[in-house]
């Protein structure tokens, strides 16, 4: 008799973002696989005796292939059990989880998605800014700062993304932002918009660093989990 996966958004790391379905899925599960940025405190929740398996992947580090995660995944369903993945952030962004809703298709086990906190939309909140602002930013676009060999993708829509009237967040994009920075650059976009490097954010080592496209760059270090934000926001 198969189980049932839960796909289940962590948030940006702070157990205080789960959404209400989340914790009952979490507290429910007889096992949870997640993320390395949805251990932790989230964790907590988990019923005693569950089965907690982190398969979280870091750019630069050892990480389970994505073939072996939707298998283990697979692999405990087919028990008959509750599984949670966890996936920080919402599950929907950049979060492969296209391929593990293939393979629970595909093996005919039943699944549901619950939706969470972005980690954009927490940098924002706690950076005291809106995403969208009247007039000069009505428009937000998400996009990864790399492609599956860790380089920033050469089919990006450079026109879109240099819109200035655009609220533009990156993610994993520390390592390939200067060269996305030249390009947007190179299509008009002024190098005094604004950039903010948002690093860890809801978790104790948050840290902010206000900048503009042309000096950000140089100011990027180590490889902790992080996001930027370009446009034109307001001051906090």
């Amino acid at each position: 008799m198969s189980g049932f996966v839960s796909f289940v958004s962590s948030g940006p790391g702070d157990p205080d973002l789960l959404t209400v379905k989340a914790l009952k899925r979490i507290a429910a599960a007889d096992a949870v696989l997640f993320d390395d940025l949805s251990a932790g405190p989230i964790l907590d929740h988990a019923r005693p005796g569950a089965d907690l398996v982190g398969v979280g992947k870091r750019a630069g580090r050892p990480s389970p292939k994505q073939g072996s995660v939707s298998q283990l995944l697979v692999d405990y369903a087919l028990t008959g059990a509750k599984v949670v993945r966890l996936k920080s952030g919402d599950a929907g962004l950049f979060g492969r989880l296209e391929e593990e809703i293939d393979a629970c298709r595909a093996a005919g086990i039943a699944y549901e998605i619950i939706p969470g906190v972005t980690s954009a939309s927490a940098a924002a909140a706690a950076y005291g800014i809106p995403l969208t602002r009247r007039l000069t930013a009505r428009r937000v676009q998400f996009l990864t700062g790399h492609d599956v060999t860790g380089a920033l993708p050469q089919d990006l829509n450079l026109a879109a993304l240099a819109d200035p009237h655009a609220t533009t967040v990156i993610f994993m994009g520390k390592r390939t932002f200067a060269e996305l920075a030249a390009k947007l650059m190179g299509q008009g976009l002024d190098p005094a918009m604004p950039a903010v490097l948002a690093e860890s954010v809801s978790t104790p080592d948050q840290r902010f660093l206000r900048a503009t496209l042309a000096t950000l760059a140089p100011l990027i270090s180590g490889d902790g989990p992080a996001l930027i934000l370009l446009g034109p926001l307001m001051d906090p």
